[in-house]
């Protein structure tokens, strides 16, 4: 964990961009694998992912000596791919959506006897996410608010379950171009939205028409809900290249991107920064943009 200055006052950065897979993802895909019985483990894990989780799930299979098969939109980051194919899982290309990716894992688990190891909407999962509250509160015993990156909702709902309880607010950060979650919160019910293109892919995606815990959870225990433009997260992503020499990705820069949004934090506040995969050749565009790294109002 480090500090950083921004508009609104210095903030701690909880930096799961250097975990082991660069990212967040491996504390709930290592908790779900682990709880699988010796028959599941036999028959292989299969999950979909847009590459972080995927990336996780693999390494852990890899570990553990159990076939893992990975089911990936075609816009999947290049460097996730050759990550998880170096970590010897199987990837499965399925075209232009995570929803199709995600219905193909569905049915591999089904048609071959494999266990699907779902990138957020299971209680393993979440349970696993939330170990980054309880670091929390031993790391910083005065927080009092937490910014963490809302995709399909598990890292929310894992550290809002065990934040709250502390008393530490928590505010979910949406990047518009990937915010279904937030849209179907809003809308009173899970819904489909097409994949837009944007820097913060690892917040594509859907979040399931039969979601069965994340919705729910998302939508009972957030405080607050914040989204940030496309311009924004670029920005957050060079400014922390530049000014604190970390590698962030798109989807694990948009709490930064919420402060230099405007967003104004509820006293001792943090960060999650929750990941770092990011491609070289997109990082170095964005890095020599000379609007990422004009003043920003």
């Amino acid at each position: 964990m480090i500090q950083a200055d921004t508009p609104a006052g210095p903030v701690a950065l909880k930096l799961e961009s250097l975990q082991r897979t660069g990212s967040f993802k491996v504390r709930g895909a290592a908790n779900r694998i682990l709880k699988l019985t010796e028959r599941e483990r036999r028959g292989g894990v299969v999950t979909a992912s847009s590459g972080n989780h995927g990336r996780a799930v693999a390494e852990v299979a890899r570990r553990l000596g159990i076939a893992a098969t990975v089911c990936v939109p075609d816009w999947a980051d290049p460097s996730k791919l050759a990550a998880i194919r170096a970590a010897q899982a199987t990837v499965v290309l399925c075209g232009d959506s995570y929803d199709a990716a995600e219905d193909r894992a569905v049915a591999l688990a089904a048609a071959e006897g494999m266990t699907l190891v779902h990138p957020f909407d299971h209680p393993d999962t979440i349970e696993g996410q939330g170990t980054i509250a309880l670091e929390l509160a031993e790391q910083l015993p005065d927080l009092d608010e937490v910014l963490v990156p809302l995709s399909g909702g598990g890292l929310v709902a894992g550290i809002a379950l065990a934040a709250r309880a502390r008393g530490v607010r928590v505010v979910a950060v949406s990047a518009h171009r990937a915010s279904v979650m937030l849209r179907s919160i809003r809308a009173g019910r899970p819904i489909r939205v097409p994949d837009e293109e944007t820097i913060a892919s690892a917040l594509g995606g859907g979040i399931g028409l039969d979601n069965r815990f994340t919705f729910d959870t998302v939508r009972d225990v957030v405080d607050e809900h914040v989204v940030v433009e496309e311009d924004r997260i670029r920005v957050a992503v060079a400014r922390c290249f530049h000014n604190h020499r970390l590698v962030v990705e798109g989807g694990g820069a948009v709490g930064i991107a919420a402060l230099w949004s405007g967003y104004e934090p509820h006293g001792c506040a943090a960060v999650i920064v929750s990941g770092g995969n990011i491609d070289p050749p997109t990082l170095n565009a964005v890095a020599m943009d000379p609007a990422t790294t004009a003043p920003t109002a």
